[in-house]
């Protein structure tokens, strides 16, 4: 085969990009693309100056490129994107190829609000592992982290970049473990606290649910803050369709705190898919042995109540804690340990009682 402009094109053609999922030929990244003898130079538009990917785009490019018979240099530069440029990739996007927000009223996506009724329960660590498992199963996912005043998604998925604006209204979601990320950390220090009263939070909530691109993921889970506030009634008007999956301990005293979010969800009309019962048991690793250091049942007793399954039962350990200060969800990181194993069967059984809707 001939080395040709034409041929680098092609193979550029299976090149995505690593946030929008899009050939980089579909959207108009790639530039000027010369072949002189055995030399080949391209050029990439990044859609915004300082892309935080663009060692990964140039990566990429150069996979595909230099395995071409002829190619003996590979120069590959890069540009930005004029604010046409932009908009042309931004009219493509919320136009023919995607299908509105995933919240809307007909979206294929399960949104599945994930709630508590205080805090300690480890709903976050949960959630956290439940997007991973579920995108390691070959779904799509989203993870919106609507704890603004207590917001941990970011570290404990393993980044903390701030999201690329392709448009002023266009917010492209930060990746991590393959799952699609949005969390006020992403603008926040570590320090700083988020001090907003209630129309702040709705405003910032309307902005993560309307503005920023989702493309319509099988699942997009949120993370919502305890207790039954502002936040947790904003995103139940924003998302008339979603679901919610609620997370207590064994103990009685949290089940009883828990049902106040089952009720909540009843009177905004949501359904409760499910309950998981978190920190279960400890058990020890010398012997196996299990210790019900949290007894009382409250997971089995809260379903029972709703009429709802008993989604799973995960046990208390000490990995599960490290692997989220570390970014990695358990899950990946020590998929043997039981911890992980039961959340792996919670995803599984998410997958089966909320599957993901047909598309039209």
């Amino acid at each position: 085969m001939t080395l040709t402009r034409e041929s680098v094109i092609d193979v550029l053609r299976n090149v995505l990009d690593p946030e929008l999922h899009r050939s980089i030929v579909d959207l108009g990244m790639v530039g000027d693309v010369a072949v002189d003898d055995d030399r080949v130079s391209v050029t990439i538009k990044l859609t915004v100056a300082g892309c935080p990917l663009k060692a990964e785009i140039q990566r990429r490019v150069s996979e595909a490129v230099s395995p071409l018979p002829g190619v003996g240099t590979l120069h590959v530069a890069l540009d930005t994107m004029t604010p046409d440029e932009r908009s042309g990739i931004r009219g493509g996007l919320i136009g023919r190829e995607h299908r509105g927000s995933p919240f809307t009223e007909g979206a294929r996506t399960r949104v599945i609000l994930v709630a508590s009724g205080k805090g300690g329960v480890g709903k976050s660590s949960i959630t956290a592992n439940l997007a991973a498992s579920l995108a390691a199963s070959g779904n799509t996912v989203g993870l919106l982290d609507a704890d603004v005043y207590g917001y941990s998604i970011p570290r404990m998925m393993g980044t903390n970049r701030t999201p690329v604006m392709l448009d002023d209204d266009l917010i492209l979601p930060v990746e991590g473990h393959g799952v699609r990320i949005m969390s006020v950390g992403f603008m926040a220090s570590d320090n700083q606290p988020v001090i907003w009263r209630g129309p702040m939070l709705h405003k910032a909530l309307t902005s993560f649910v309307t503005e920023v691109f989702w493309d319509d993921p099988d699942y997009l889970l949120v993370d919502l803050p305890p207790g039954t506030g502002d936040v947790s009634l904003s995103l139940a008007n924003l998302a008339p369709t979603a679901q919610m999956l609620i997370v207590t301990t064994p103990q009685l005293a949290a089940q009883r705190v828990a049902k106040r979010a089952a009720t909540m969800a009843a009177r905004v009309n949501l359904d409760v898919i499910g309950v998981v019962e978190n920190m279960s048991w400890f058990e020890a690793p010398d012997t196996g042995v299990r210790y019900e250091i949290l007894s009382g049942g409250g997971g089995a007793a809260l379903a029972n109540e709703l009429h709802v399954p008993l989604l799973g039962q995960v046990p208390m350990e000490s990995d599960v804690a490290r692997a989220g200060d570390e970014g990695t969800p358990v899950v990946l990181s020590r998929p043997d340990s039981a911890a992980a194993r039961a959340l792996e069967d919670v995803a599984a059984s998410i997958m089966r009682v909320a599957p993901v809707h047909a598309i039209a």
